[in-house]
């Protein structure tokens, strides 16, 4: 069966694996040094981030490249679509490896997630780096979100997830090539996701009204390379 890993946000990693949590806490405590989480290079970062997506998508859309301030971009695109690696701390803060450095998740947004979903994760990154707590970030999203100021996902709003070069847990390492479809909270019967013998997942976020559903991929350029 395809589970996704806990929730926070809408950008979330997803993983399947049975790993101790208990374990997982032991071992990831705090967040480790910042060079940990950065890879060797722009170009090996580029390249990992272009392969969530088919490259008639990639390689026409902007890369962003994690840096000691943040994302950056490191390549600018023309079709309106964003590529980066995402690090552990997309997942809930409640995730056992919410501060695992070894976590890469390949992602590509379209243009409408690009707009309403990958700005939320630039800001946590920002946070994470500011040194914020994770108690903290939670308090940031409430208040956010009882001002009204948190944007729901667009129309249309997806993400590519399908590279197998990523690392998304411990247990598991990869997990399968799959499309993510961002909505603000509906029922997840409503797309047929969490039934028996159904290919599509949901999952709500909390404190967030989105609910993403996940799609795995079995075709494809990037899936046939499985």
């Amino acid at each position: 069966m395809f589970r996704p890993l806990a929730y926070g946000l809408a950008f979330q990693l997803c993983a399947i694996g049975s790993a101790s949590a208990e374990d997982a806490k032991a071992t990831y405590p705090a967040m480790a040094p910042l060079a940990q989480y950065q890879m060797e290079t722009v170009a090996n970062e580029a390249a990992l981030a272009r392969s969530a997506a088919p490259t008639s998508i990639s390689g026409d859309a902007d890369v962003l490249t994690l840096g000691s301030n943040g994302y950056k971009t490191a390549v600018k695109g023309k079709n309106g679509f964003v590529c980066l690696v995402q690090r552990s701390w997309a997942a809930a803060s409640t995730n056992a490896e919410f501060w695992n450095p070894k976590l890469r998740a390949p992602i590509c947004f379209n243009p409408a997630a690009v707009r309403t979903v990958l700005p939320g994760y630039l800001e946590r990154t920002q946070w994470v780096l500011a040194g914020i707590s994770k108690s903290g970030m939670i308090d940031r999203t409430k208040t956010a979100l009882n001002a009204n100021t948190l944007v729901a996902p667009e129309p249309g709003a997806m993400s590519f997830m399908m590279s197998k070069q990523g690392y998304l847990s411990d247990a598991d390492g990869h997990w399968h090539p799959h499309l993510m479809f961002f909505v603000a909270h509906t029922d997840a019967a409503a797309w047929g996701a969490n039934l028996r013998g159904s290919p599509i997942i949901a999952a709500q976020s909390d404190p967030e009204p989105i609910t993403t559903f996940f799609i795995p991929v079995t075709n494809g350029p990037t899936a046939r390379q499985m």
